[in-house]
């Protein structure tokens, strides 16, 4: 019992290091210590301190470095750093773009009647206004055959007759430009790395000018934004959106942006990385530090409710007041959910503990029906064990508790099978197969839910489960279904409040809790 606790101990101990940590960096990260002597040799000053007069130029080329030619698609004169703006533009597509090839973005901040390709005081930056993905599947009507009302710049190729496997070249909506509005005097002894690099400064007298810090924004560019190019398709629309930004809030997201592109390098997915995304943008940072701290407590909580769950079963002997029905039920149900949230391509962040959840409710399977595999020739052989007396009237118990409940739900699921068959629209049979078993799965999860509330870490993380549903991105049914905990719990404190213990009443050891006991003689 003592190492249970002391192994339980230790990791929460190194959660709670790793939060106090974790705190610690983003200190780090948002805080900057500015020059406190203005005119001292080390400090390094903004070029926007002098009001200069500047303006905004955008260039689209077939490469980074513009070899081959430009094309200007917008420029802001007069233009004011401080100024919040958002212009929709067409932007014509070189032929080489629309043939699967890519197209840059050359943004420059220069000085007003001067030309940027020339102007010694000018920044500028490159985005890349494609991406290659692969084309989602379009959703059909598996009755009638039609396909999915489109939207415009339709995300099938002009006269492809079915989906590409490959990855094809994918407009990006939105350009997002960004300009540290603050007037901050940078230290040269303590000049952040991560600013470093968009640090662009020049010697004006005795004293070090910084230019404007220009940023892109890449966190804003998500998946549901992408439009794939089609080879017949001249020009397409750009959402420009510019606003001033902090310096801390620069420096957080030049670490997100390298963090999203360092998980881009081991494999992630532009949808994997989307997903990512989405945690922080359109947020302030308040709801940053909620959105990591409940993460980290989902984690934690799943780890130790799964290290419970293990620890339980490797000591359960027999399936007495257990149901191994309800454990086969749990362990097809847990594989479905899996299913389902792979063909939905849900975030990693939910789909690797359901994984796990499903090879841990096969091993339960196994441990119920006491199962033994042997190996003969390189082919599995099965033999099951057989139950004890108390182990069937467990099981006839639990199915007459179940009997009346499920001529309800029988109906509704395969009614629900057959609504969405006829009118909703579904990528394959797969898919729609997945969805209504995975409705009926949590309907019927109700069933084995009510008998009993497990006391253990799960009665934590169903509430953290909450309010990790909304953050993290996931199907809309598998969100609903988080909700299942809290009523079972709800209608558990209501019966406890209805029902309190009595303890005048005498249990089966002719034991009543409300006596005093009695003093022995001497």
């Amino acid at each position: 019992m003592f190492l249970k606790t002391s192994f339980t101990t230790l990791i929460v101990g190194v959660f709670v290091v790793y939060v106090l940590h974790t705190c610690w960096v983003m200190y780090g990260i948002v805080y900057t210590k500015p020059c406190n002597n203005p005119k001292g040799a080390n400090c390094i000053t903004p070029f926007l301190a002098g009001n200069p007069k500047l303006q905004l130029s955008i260039y689209t080329a077939l490469r980074s470095n513009a070899e081959g030619g430009h094309t200007l698609i917008h420029k802001e004169e007069n233009f004011d750093v401080n100024s919040k703006f958002e212009r929709t533009i067409n932007v014509s597509l070189p032929k080489k773009t629309r043939n699967n090839g890519t197209l840059y973005a050359l943004i420059f901040v220069h000085q007003a009647a001067h030309d940027p390709w020339h102007d010694p005081r000018q920044v500028h930056l490159v985005a890349q206004l494609t991406t290659y993905m692969v084309p989602k599947p379009p959703e059909i009507s598996l009755i009638s055959g039609e396909d999915k009302t489109q939207v415009p710049y339709c995300l099938s190729r002009a006269g492809a007759t079915s989906v590409s496997d490959h990855p094809v070249s994918h407009w990006r909506s939105r350009l997002t430009v960004n300009i540290v509005g603050d007037h901050f005097l940078f230290d040269r002894e303590y000049l952040p790395n991560d600013v470093h690099r968009y640090l662009r400064v020049f010697q004006n007298g005795k004293k070090v000018v910084y230019l404007p810090l220009l940023f892109v924004d890449e966190l804003s560019n998500r998946v549901k934004d992408l439009v794939e190019i089609n080879s017949t398709t001249t020009e397409l629309p750009l959402t420009i959106s510019y606003d001033s930004i902090s310096l801390g809030r620069l420096r957080f997201w030049i670490h997100m942006q390298d963090a999203v592109y360092s998980l881009q390098q081991f494999g992630f997915t532009e949808k994997d990385a989307d997903e990512i995304k989405g945690i922080f943008v359109d947020t302030n940072l308040y709801f940053l530090a909620l959105t990591f701290f409940v993460a980290a407590f989902h984690l934690l909580f799943d780890f130790l409710a799964f290290k419970n769950d293990i620890s339980f079963w490797k000591q359960k002997k027999s399936m007495v007041g257990m149901s191994s029905k309800a454990v086969l039920w749990r362990c097809f149900s847990t594989i479905v959910i899996f299913l389902y949230l792979l063909d939905e391509q849900t975030s990693l962040l939910v789909l690797i503990p359901a994984g796990i959840g499903s090879v841990i409710e096969v091993w339960k399977v196994k441990k119920a029906f006491k199962i033994q595999v042997f190996w003969k020739g390189g082919k599995p052989t099965f033999l099951f064990g057989k139950l004890d007396e108390s182990e069937r009237r467990t099981e006839e118990y639990d199915t007459l508790a179940m009997k009346y409940l499920s001529y309800l739900l029988y109906p509704l699921c395969i009614g629900g099978a057959v609504y969405a068959l006829i009118f909703l629209r579904y990528k394959s049979w797969y898919s729609w197969l997945i969805n209504s078993l995975v409705n009926g799965v949590y309907a019927f999860g109700f069933l084995f839910m009510l008998p009993q509330l497990f006391v253990n870490y799960k009665a934590f993380n169903t509430f953290i489960d909450d309010v990790f549903a909304f953050i993290i991105t996931m199907p809309t049914s598998h969100r609903l279904a988080c909700f299942r905990d809290d009523v079972v719990f709800l209608i558990y404190l209501y019966q406890r409040w209805l029902y309190p213990v009595d303890k005048t009443r005498v249990n089966e050891y002719g034991v009543s809790y409300d006596e005093k006991p009695k003093e022995k003689s001497h």
